[in-house]
């Protein structure tokens, strides 16, 4: 009997995880189906140009296995091109690896929705409490209030509106 097949380390799931043909119906069409794990690794090997030994130590497989992934996943890839087929991403034995956090990412690790981005005093555009309203022609500055807007005043030296500076 043979060994199961350990689960690979898979760092990036696919926002879009079916390509289709134009111009050939849906009941019409066949389909070619990637694993995640292949997907992962033609990733790894063609996009980030990861060497065959580091994107193996990566996906926590040997390098003859990656080897075997990529070639099977690049004959699926172009047998799709070719021959007109759909490219159905899913299945496969891998996990999620949980990706370090950064800074400015927060529970969203970077694909939005998450704590730590632009807003209310977190960010490069976060203006939040504080600050200065600034006059665009003057350059005449005063503090900013909270719950007045500075768009919403006047310079008074010159009438000009004013800007958070």
């Amino acid at each position: 009997m043979p060994r199961p097949r350990l689960f690979r380390r898979v760092g990036f799931m696919p926002n879009v995880d079916y390509f289709k043909p134009a111009g050939i119906r849906l009941r019409e069409l066949a389909e070619v189906i990637l694993t995640v794990d292949e997907f992962e690794a033609v990733r790894l090997k063609d996009l980030e140009e990861m060497d065959q030994e580091q994107a193996a130590k990566k996906m926590k497989i040997s390098q003859p296995t990656f080897h075997r992934l990529v070639i099977s996943a690049r004959k699926k890839i172009a047998e799709a091109l070719v021959n007109g087929k759909a490219i159905r991403i899913e299945g496969g034995r891998y996990k999620m690896v949980q990706q370090p956090m950064q800074p400015g990412m927060g529970r969203g690790r970077g694909r939005g929705m998450g704590f730590g981005g632009r807003g209310r005093m977190g960010g490069p555009f976060a203006a939040g409490p504080g600050g200065v309203c600034k006059c665009t022609k003057c350059g005449y500055e005063e503090p900013q209030v909270r719950g007045q807007p500075c768009m919403s005043k006047k310079c008074p030296k010159c009438g000009s509106p004013m800007v958070r500076g």
